[in-house]
């Protein structure tokens, strides 16, 4: 564990009542969240359809079933198909150190035309903030009749009206800078074969869509790929490297890569300022279902939840700090009530409880790949 990760834990245990407090922060009075994710109303019980397990296995390996998967790491993609299981969705592992593509599951998905990043997007407004000074960790807004919140907290709860203000505070144009400069709107990748750039729009959507707050809260009028996100956490927890993704598709290509850098981010002091909200978020706050498998090392991460044409969606990204490595993972999850962001982080915990479970993060695995 690093050291950062042993003090976040000891004030966690020091404040039994922080689940409590951030459920309290983000009840619909105060902060009102993602429409069905981030932080999410009470659901009605409902009965549990009796689907026999052959159908649901049988609708995962359906889903991988086209995959070119000979060049990936067979530990992390065995891991990856494990954790994903039934659901309808897409996993996407990254070493963040060199840009390769570990595993990606579910591969149509994850190469398709994108979709609404949800509240992902606050990664890139709070880096923009953060660097055009508009805002620090120590600033705090009013979002609400009586109450204030700052930049920590805002991640970890995925505060919309927060980054509604941080939105307005920025404009249009200077979030389209720094959104472009991060990767969106762009390929991600680099010769990989199917993949679309997404949308990033070139106007400020109209005042009756929300406007500039409503892209920088819920992604409104973005269509993100996971490999877009993946790079730009990539970026992230490597420093401010934004690689190219490469996923070789043989031995050979295993053997030949070399590590393809696209530009260098300008965003080490933010990355610094932004990192205890990710750590929050996984440790009291909307991603905190991925601490029901994993606790070893600390993981920071973003989920995001949103509807978008008719299909709930779920995102988490994160990044593992271990001592031995990182490794950088997406989950996009879509289709009906168990697509939040929640659920992701919840399949993002699995998959690192399985590679914890095959010494992935031991120096010597990390260092044998």
């Amino acid at each position: 564990m690093t050291f950062r990760f042993r003090i976040a834990v000891l004030l966690l245990a020091l404040m039994p009542l922080a689940e409590a407090s951030a459920g309290a922060l983000s009840a619909p009075k105060k902060s009102p969240g993602d429409p069905g994710g981030n932080q999410i109303p009470p659901r009605r019980p409902h009965k549990a359809k009796h689907t026999a397990p052959a159908r649901a296995v049988a609708a995962a390996v359906d889903a991988a079933k086209d995959d070119v998967s000979v060049g990936e790491d067979p530990m992390v993609r065995e891991a990856a198909v494990s954790a994903l299981g039934s659901l309808q969705g897409t996993l996407l592992a990254i070493d963040p150190a060199t840009g390769r593509i570990l595993a990606m599951v579910n591969q149509k998905l994850a190469l398709s035309e994108g979709a609404q990043p949800c509240s992902t997007i606050k990664l890139a407004v709070a880096l923009a903030a953060l660097n055009e000074n508009v805002v620090t960790p120590e600033t705090w807004i009013r979002t609400g009749s009586y109450w204030d919140v700052n930049l920590t907290e805002a991640l970890a709860m995925s505060n919309n009206a927060y980054f509604e203000e941080m939105g307005r505070r920025l404009g249009f144009a200077k979030v389209s800078e720094y959104a472009r400069q991060f990767g969106l709107g762009e390929l991600a990748g680099l010769n990989i074969a199917g993949e679309h750039s997404g949308i990033f729009p070139t106007h400020e959507p109209a005042a009756s869509q929300g406007g500039v707050g409503r892209l920088c809260s819920y992604g409104e009028g973005i269509s993100m790929t996971p490999l877009q996100l993946g790079a730009l956490v990539s970026a992230i927890a490597n420093g401010g490297t934004l690689y190219f993704l490469q996923h070789p598709s043989s031995a050979e290509e295993v053997a030949a890569f070399h590590p393809q850098i696209k530009r260098h981010l300008e965003i080490a002091p933010a990355i610094s300022d932004m990192s205890m909200g990710m750590m929050g978020a996984v440790i009291y706050g909307t991603a905190r279902s991925l601490r029901r498998s994993f606790t070893d090392e600390e993981v920071l991460g973003k989920t995001g939840t949103c509807s978008s044409e008719g299909a709930r969606l779920g995102w988490f990204a994160s990044w593992t700090d271990s001592e031995a490595g990182h490794i950088v993972v997406v989950v996009l999850l879509r289709g009906g009530a168990s697509a939040d962001g929640p659920k992701a982080a919840e399949v993002a915990g699995k998959f690192y409880r399985s590679l914890y479970d095959h010494n992935f993060f031991s120096g010597a695995a990390v260092s044998a790949r």
